[in-house]
């Protein structure tokens, strides 16, 4: 994890450092509401660092980074880690929303689609998946916002205050990942009916459901979990789009008016806070593996 961690900082610092535009330059411009003068400009790039080498620049940032100190926001003047951190538990919420969403209508209907194989359940939930796998998330998001607010009233069209707010933003991110999930669980849970134990169990006389639940689906469930918690991951960040057409006050839209405004801190530290998140939810499927295969354990010597 540590030398991936390290290359996605390399990554975002250099892409920050080859973007045309002089972050001095636009915070003077900013603060003095007047074009600098030389000698201002010169003071302000010694003073941000940007006079040094790139790598002496690069080591200095990136030992700043790992405790924790991403730099100050060139728009606000605030920390750049504490503003994400502010702001993470709303995309937290609609993320997290939108996964179980995801989750709750991908297992079912996957695991029918492979018990009817070839029956209108199948094809229905295959039309759904191609569906949800061909429409972007920030058209969903129109098309909700135009059925349920627009002509339906029912929902508000954005901002937040009540839970009802949180409907249409989790739903539009769900929506792309439940098509993933769901032809996933169709194809695990085909394979593992056609295993050994499965028919073993059906011969001596267990039900159904007892063979789907505590059989199959669980042992289908491996691949399913890692592709859920990238999905997961790749729903923290890319709710850019999502929140700035909702309103919603998190972190994607928050990065979004930074890179509009150049705002190079933010974007670094955006760039290593959602490295850092794709880490650690591997980290945690990799984890879960044990717990839902009693045969995947640590060996030992």
């Amino acid at each position: 994890m540590i030398p991936i961690w390290i290359g996605i900082s390399f990554v975002a610092f250099s892409l920050s450092a080859l973007t045309p535009g002089d972050p001095a330059l636009l915070m003077l411009q900013r603060s003095l509401d007047r074009q600098p003068t030389a000698e201002e400009h010169a003071a302000a790039r010694e003073d941000m660092g940007l006079d040094r080498p790139f790598a002496e620049r690069y080591v200095r940032w990136l030992g700043n980074a790992a405790t924790g100190d991403l730099g100050i926001s060139i728009r606000t003047g605030d920390p750049v880690l504490s503003a994400l951190a502010d702001r993470f538990p709303r995309t937290l919420q609609i993320a997290g929303l939108g996964l179980a969403f995801s989750l709750v209508v991908a297992i079912p209907l996957g695991t029918l689609a492979a018990l009817f194989r070839n029956r209108p359940i199948d094809h229905f939930s295959r039309l759904l998946a191609l569906l949800g796998a061909c429409m972007p998330n920030f058209w969903v998001a129109y098309l909700l916002i135009l059925l349920f607010s627009v002509h339906l009233g029912l929902l508000p069209v954005a901002g937040t205050g009540t839970w009802q707010h949180m409907i249409l933003p989790s739903v539009s991110l769900g929506l792309v990942a439940c098509a993933s999930l769901m032809r996933l669980t169709r194809s695990e849970m085909l394979e593992v009916l056609g295993q050994d134990y499965i028919r073993t169990a059906r011969a001596k006389g267990l039900g159904t459901q007892v063979v789907v639940m505590r059989h199959a689906l669980r042992n289908a469930m491996l691949p399913v979990t890692t592709v859920a918690g990238m999905r997961f991951a790749s729903l923290l960040g890319g709710a850019v789009i999502v929140e700035t057409i909702f309103a919603w006050p998190g972190i994607g839209k928050y990065v979004l008016d930074s890179i509009f405004d150049r705002d190079y801190p933010v974007v670094q530290g955006f760039v290593v806070f959602m490295g850092t998140v794709f880490l650690l939810m591997n980290l945690l499927v990799d984890i879960s593996y044990a717990w839902l295969d009693p045969r995947i354990r640590l060996g030992r010597r």
